[in-house]
C-alpha cells in the first residue's frame, strides 16, 4: 500500500484530492495531528514517511516546506510556486510526448494551474503543427466557478448576506498581471504573454477557456479543418481530453457541466474566417487536484485515471 501525505489536506484542494483517494484500497492518507499541522519538522517528517507528497499550500509556504524536504522525497505542488521553475518538472502528462516519462522519474512536480491548462492544452499542439507562430499576438477568455477562489471566495459567494455585486459575473486581474500567464507563455513556446480575461461567476465549480482566432492568423493557408485534425491528432488517445468537432446540440457552451468530472470537453467552432478554440472542464477537477491525484497515479505506477470520475 502507497503512503501519501497532503499538506493543507483541509483547503479547497486538499478536501477534493481526499475525496479522491477516500475509496481507493491501494492508498494511506497519512494523517498528521492537528497541533502540527503548521510544524515544520512535524511535517517533514511526514513527508520522508510517504511515498508521495501533496502541497496544497499558498505559494511560499509551498516553497518553504519543498526546500526542508529532502530532495529524494517526491513532492506534487499544486500552488504557483514551481511551475515555471526549472529544477521541477510540469505536472501536464499530456503537454508532449515525453511528459508522462518526465513525471514519472521526477521528485519535484508542479501541477498546472486552473486557468492555464485550457489555455496550454489548446494551443501549444498548433504551435508545435506549425499553424501558429510563436510571436501571434493571442487572446483568451476564461469563465470560473467561484470554488476557484479559495475557502475566503467560496465563503463570499455562501454567505448569506453577500453584496449583491455578486449576484453577476465579475471580470478580475484588470492589470494583465493574473498569476497564471508565466506558465501560458512558458508551457506553449509563445513569446508574447495572452491578453486575458477571466471572469468569475455565480457558481460553484466548472470553467469555460476561450481563445479566439482569425483564420488569417493561420500558416500556410491553413483553416478550421486543419485546427481539427491537429488537435485531434495529439489527443484521440488521451483517456481524459475529448475533441469535438461541433458545438453542443444546444449551440451554447455552458461552464458547469464538467463539474465534478476530471476531464476536458474540447470544441474548434467558427467559420472559415474567425475560430473559437475551447475547453469545458472542472477548475477543481482537470484543473486542480483531478490533474493532481492524475500526477500521483503516473508517480506511483497505478492506472492513470485510478480514483477519478
Amino acid at each position: 500500500m502507497y503512503k501519501v501525505f497532503i499538506d493543507g489536506a483541509h483547503g479547497t484542494t486538499g478536501l477534493r484530492i481526499n475525496e479522491y483517494l477516500a475509496g481507493r484500497s491501494d492508498i494511506q492518507v497519512l494523517e498528521i495531528d492537528p497541533e502540527k499541522r503548521k510544524d515544520t519538522e512535524a511535517r517533514v517528517r511526514m513527508i520522508k514517511e510517504a511515498d508521495v507528497s501533496i502541497l496544497c499550500l499558498p505559494d511560499q509556504a509551498s516553497r518553504e516546506i519543498a526546500a526542508a524536504a529532502p530532495l529524494d522525497s517526491v513532492i506534487i505542488d499544486t500552488s504557483t510556486a514551481h511551475r515555471t521553475d526549472p529544477d521541477w518538472t510540469y505536472g501536464m502528462p499530456e503537454l508532449t510526448a515525453e511528459q508522462r516519462d518526465k513525471i514519472r522519474s521526477s521528485t519535484r512536480i508542479a501541477n498546472p494551474g486552473c486557468h492555464a491548462s485550457g489555455f496550454i492544452l489548446l494551443v501549444r499542439p498548433l504551435i508545435e503543427a506549425g499553424l501558429l507562430d510563436r510571436d501571434a499576438l493571442l487572446t483568451c477568455f476564461c469563465v470560473t466557478g467561484y470554488s476557484g477562489g479559495g475557502k475566503k471566495m467560496i465563503a463570499d459567494y455562501e454567505s448569506d448576506e453577500r453584496a449583491s455585486d455578486l449576484d453577476s459575473p465579475g471580470q478580475y486581474a484588470l492589470g494583465q498581471s493574473h498569476k497564471h500567464l508565466p506558465e501560458m507563455v512558458a508551457m506553449t513556446g509563445i513569446d508574447n504573454a495572452p491578453c486575458f480575461s477571466p471572469v468569475v461567476a455565480d457558481f460553484y465549480s466548472g470553467m469555460v477557456m476561450t481563445v479566439p482566432l482569425h483564420t488569417s492568423m493561420l500558416k500556410n493557408g491553413a483553416g478550421i479543418d486543419d485546427v481539427k485534425k491537429t488537435l485531434h491528432t495529439r489527443y484521440d488517445n488521451e483517456p481524459l481530453i475529448k475533441v469535438n468537432d461541433e458545438a453542443p446540440e444546444s449551440g451554447k457552451v455552458y461552464s458547469n457541466p464538467m463539474a465534478g468530472s476530471n476531464g476536458m470537453e474540447m470544441y474548434v467552432t467558427g467559420n472559415e474566417e474567425r475560430i473559437l478554440l475551447i475547453a469545458s472542464y472542472d477548475n477543481l477537477g482537470k484543473g486542480a487536484s483531478g490533474a493532481a491525484v492524475q500526477n500521483l497515479n503516473i508517480v506511483l505506477g497505478t492506472e492513470e485515471t485510478a480514483g477519478l470520475v
